[in-house]
């Protein structure tokens, strides 16, 4: 884990009020002091996140770019101090008080303002060049509707992170056979892809079918739709980190293997 992860990871939650005055200036900086319309837009769905959203949030406003960013955090009915912490850092944070995932990211694609929408998630750290390099496709390339990246795992159960080397060499692996050979919007995962948001609204936004993810099925629309390409950051200075609770969640490792191999080689929902 680079020693910038390694150092928002290991913050300790007692400097709290440091870490949240931190904030309120470098996202005054990142935003411009709100002086100009954003070009970039960043939704973060957030749902019981107090443990990890200012560990987000201060990976974003340390981003470097010269374009004028803002970040909405949307709070989908949290219990915890979720949004108290956010809007301490003077960070937008809107209500979704409709249950889900789908619902959370539509409302943030409602309320955003910029010309690009880079989906993040409260439970992951991002590089500093980030921003800068999920936009620029899109930016340099009016043939580019969708970008995407790659990420690794930061452990929270009992998995290692050698262990999770070697799968994440596996999972890169995968997303160039579902970019070439097979589906490549599977590739597009929530916490890490971007989209124009004149073209992500004119298409309904993140609405799926029941069979299908939000996040993938929105890059799958824009493409079809004719906006253009899915573009797949691979410089590692965009590799997001994000926990494994959702691995442990689906049961660990194993299962979570078991799962991707099924759909890889015989379809079915992500």
């Amino acid at each position: 884990m680079p020693a910038y992860i390694k150092q928002l990871w290991e913050a300790d939650s007692s400097r709290n009020n440091e870490y949240i005055a931190s904030i309120r200036q470098q996202y005054a900086a990142l935003s411009k002091g709100g002086t100009v319309e954003p070009e970039v837009s960043i939704v973060i769905p957030a749902y019981n996140e107090e443990a990890n959203i200012l560990r987000t949030l201060s990976s974003l406003c340390n981003n470097i770019t010269y374009r004028a960013v803002e970040i909405i955090v949307v709070n989908n009915n949290s219990k915890d101090n979720t949004e108290a912490l956010v809007t301490s850092s003077s960070v937008p944070c809107i209500l979704e008080a409709k249950q889900g995932i789908t619902n959370a990211r539509n409302a943030g694609l409602a309320k955003a303002r910029g010309k690009y929408i880079l989906n993040a998630d409260g439970d992951s750290i991002y590089p500093r060049h980030w921003i800068e390099e999920m936009v620029a496709p899109m930016a340099n390339n009016a043939d580019v509707a969708v970008t995407y990246g790659r990420f690794a795992f930061i452990p929270v159960g009992t998995t290692g992170r050698l262990t999770y080397f070697f799968y994440e060499y596996i999972g890169d692996a995968l997303r160039y056979r579902n970019k070439y050979f097979k589906e490549e919007a599977v590739n597009a995962y929530g916490f890490n892809s971007g989209f124009r948001r004149e073209q992500g609204l004119l298409v309904d936004g993140f609405n799926h079918p029941p069979e299908a993810n939000e996040d993938g099925w929105l890059a799958m629309k824009l493409r079809s739709a004719g906006y253009g390409k899915l573009f797949y950051v691979t410089n590692i200075k965009a590799l997001v980190w994000t926990t494994d609770r959702r691995i442990q969640i689906d049961g660990g490792l194993y299962k979570a293997t078991v799962r991707r191999i099924k759909r890889v080689f015989f379809g079915g929902p992500r």
